[in-house]
């Protein structure tokens, strides 16, 4: 019997998995399920851009980017979909929520570490002897996307430095210098800059309608999981995944 789109999709166990109290519980829930599931893409495309990176391939890096970049866009449009929401609503399930909060989303926090936010202070947000600290530990020693771009530059001709993995990306003025020489010399290259530095604005921007998100929805009161609310995001406000590709444009 050939297959449906039902069973391909396992469409019956994923619209089992919302159970609301209240009405607008719903929303909320279908919302940060799928953001779950966009993250989960993420990580794939994200994967897959550090090997086409690390093996110097220009064109199917620029190809994941592109998708990378416009998943993020859509991320940040669902923001506009959970705003709809006012605080009284919120308030009529918040209790449902118990210590469960945003803050504990595994795959965000795998997302910063691939990209090269590496804050290992984050794992104390899991049980320390639960699966989460061993898949926020190989995040932390495998290789990020910057280091894939380091990789990428080396196959080009540059010459950079070696860097231990698990490095959190810093500015790093040697690797300024190459992308600045690059930005003049190689327009094929710029492309690639270019929607690094998209995506990477799209991420920055994603933080922010998250935190006024938050902001509008509980004010400056500290979220369900016993975090700091507003104060604990905007740590990483306009925190740059990818510093040098910003600091180049000084001098462009």
């Amino acid at each position: 019997m050939a297959k449906t789109y039902g069973e391909y999709l396992h469409l019956d166990e994923l619209l089992r998995l919302q159970e609301p109290s209240e009405h607008d519980e719903m929303l909320f829930i279908v919302v940060h399920q799928a953001y779950e599931l966009w993250f989960k893409l993420l990580l794939h495309e994200l994967e897959r851009a550090r090997t086409t990176l690390s093996q110097g391939d220009l064109y199917g890096s620029i190809a994941t980017f592109k998708r990378c970049r416009t998943v993020m866009k859509l991320l940040v449009e669902q923001v506009d979909v959970v705003e709809t929401l006012t605080p009284m609503s919120f308030t009529s399930f918040r209790a449902r929520l118990e210590t469960a909060s945003g803050f504990q989303s595994l795959q965000f926090r795998e997302l910063e570490f691939l990209l090269g936010y590496k804050r290992p202070e984050m794992r104390r947000l899991y049980p320390v002897d639960g699966p989460e600290q061993k898949r926020l530990q190989q995040r932390l020693q495998e290789a990020s996307i910057g280091d894939a771009l380091r990789e990428f530059l080396r196959q080009q001709g540059e010459v950079l430095p070696p860097r231990e993995l698990g490095q959190a990306n810093v500015a790093d003025p040697q690797l300024e210098e190459v992308l600045y020489r690059l930005h003049r010399t190689r327009p094929d290259l710029v492309i690639l800059f270019e929607l690094l530095t998209d995506f990477d604005e799209g991420f920055q921007e994603w933080r922010y309608r998250h935190i006024k998100l938050v902001e509008r929805t509980i004010g400056t009161r500290s979220g369900t999981g016993g975090s700091r609310g507003v104060e604990f995001l905007k740590q990483s406000l306009f925190h740059p995944v990818f510093p040098d590709l910003w600091n180049v444009r000084n001098r462009l």
